[in-house]
């Protein structure tokens, strides 16, 4: 549980680190132009075929963690205000005030799951996703429509002297646009969900530049770091580029640095930085089977998580116990404390902590495979990494440690990527959104005629 006067920047997540982590010279990867030398067809391709079979116990693994999931999300939320604990115990009561603005993104889009498949009455899911933004809408502290990273849970008031966040308000936006398609017909969730985006300024976020800034501060202004590597970012910018009131150029698009990683004869576009950022762009965004100028995203991000799996098992000549059924590193809890960790490149000096989210967000991108590792982790491990909330955030089995908090932002990549490997649910209804596909049209998004062919 993060109690009140911990540095909840440090818990936060990787999203708003100024700058990336340093890796082992030789190893930084190539820019765009120096991979295409090389590669002629563009990064992330000639990769093993994803196997897509997920076997029954898996699938009742799945549909048991997602309800789990709902119940966080419903339960670790204010009745009051709808916004969602930046994290809570797995065990016993929460009592932390301290609400994350993207734990509520992810809360939203939880409620749609919840209703849709019934793992909550469907009226008590539509009540709390129309309490949740009025609240937004009405009560939270904004300057140009972007919310503070950090709130109060009951009162909405920035927290930890928190940043204005771009992404963080982006990951928000992106549940409330989920709403606004699922609730189709209910006029009151329609018309807050619009307001919401229409207030968001993003030509305020460019400062000035051709990309945009991380954040602000009251005291300090803008941030000095931008969004402007290939990273979690991409939804953000379509929603940007999209937006009915304060849109920002196509052109911002190709000003992002798409560098290019390798391992085990696998190049694909990254930063450095943990698995997450392959993940989160694909939640709600449904790139699949197309392409813009640069690359074909969603096969992308299967290389970068067939990578990740070929750089775990080396790590077990030095940790034995991850394996072809117990892999996955990426930015989460760690006995010491929130650690920003992952690879390759390795970063952050990886000790043996597995993270189930690390294969429960690449449930899309490596279906058998990571449905498989879930289920060997719920069998090996039992009820200690299995608890009232589904998977706790990390654990590391030689060390005894389990994580005794369940993460927002972690167990809603879960949530969504297992449902959207069973359902294609929230690619449905987001790609309902005329602004993103406006906005895609822009960037000049296009069906991709190889993108089968693109892995053997």
């Amino acid at each position: 549980m993060l109690a009140l006067g911990t540095p909840a920047a440090m818990a936060a997540g990787f999203q708003n680190q100024p700058q990336q982590p340093p890796v082992k010279p030789g190893q930084e990867p190539k820019t765009e132009q120096q991979a295409a030398q090389k590669y002629p067809q563009g990064p992330g391709v000639f990769i093993n075929r994803p196997l897509t079979q997920v076997s029954t116990a898996a699938d009742a693994l799945l549909d048991e963690m997602e309800g789990r999931a709902c119940d966080f999300f419903y339960n670790e939320a204010s009745p009051k205000t709808g916004l969602v604990r930046d994290r809570a115990s797995a065990a016993g009561r929460s009592l932390s005030r301290v609400a994350s603005i993207a734990a509520t993104g992810f809360g939203l889009s939880a409620l749609c799951i919840a209703a849709k498949r019934n793992y909550l009455r469907p009226g008590d899911c539509e009540a709390r996703v129309e309490k949740t933004l009025a609240f937004l809408l009405e009560e939270c502290p904004h300057e140009h429509g972007f919310l503070y990273h950090f709130i109060d849970i009951e009162s909405g008031q920035r927290m930890f002297s928190s940043e204005l966040s771009s992404i963080d308000t982006a990951l928000l936006l992106c549940g409330v646009l989920l709403c606004r398609q699922y609730f189709a017909g209910n006029t009151r969730i329609e018309a807050l969900a619009t307001t919401f985006y229409r207030r968001i300024d993003w030509q305020w976020m460019l400062n000035g530049g051709a990309t945009l800034s991380m954040g602000w501060l009251p005291d300090q202004g803008f941030l000095q770091h931008r969004w402007d590597i290939y990273s979690e970012l991409m939804t953000m910018y379509l929603m940007a580029i999209g937006s009915p009131t304060h849109p920002v150029s196509a052109d911002t698009w190709n000003a992002l640095q798409r560098p290019v990683v390798q391992f085990g004869g696998i190049d694909y576009i990254s930063g450095v930085a943990p698995l997450f950022i392959h993940q989160y762009a694909h939640a709600w965004c449904d790139y699949r089977g197309q392409r813009d100028l640069h690359a074909n995203y969603f096969t992308n991000s299967i290389a970068a998580t067939r990578a990740h799996q070929l750089w775990c098992l080396t790590l077990g000549n030095k940790f034995p116990w991850i394996d072809q059924d117990m892999w996955g590193i990426s930015a989460s809890d760690s006995r010491t404390g929130y650690r920003v960790w992952g690879g390759p490149p390795a970063m952050g000096t990886p000790d043996g902590t597995v993270v189930p989210c690390a294969v429960a967000g690449s449930l899309p991108f490596l279906p058998a495979e990571c449905s498989h590792v879930l289920l060997s982790m719920r069998q090996k491990m039992g009820d200690k990494v299995w608890t009232r909330y589904g998977f706790v955030d990390a654990f590391n089995p030689k060390l005894n440690w389990f994580a005794e908090d369940i993460l927002g932002i972690d167990q809603g990549i879960s949530i969504l990527m297992a449902e959207n490997l069973r359902s294609g649910f929230a690619w449905q209804y987001f790609m309902k959104n005329r602004e993103i596909i406006h906005a895609m049209g822009e960037v000049q998004f296009h069906p991709d005629p190889d993108a089968n062919t693109q892995i053997l």
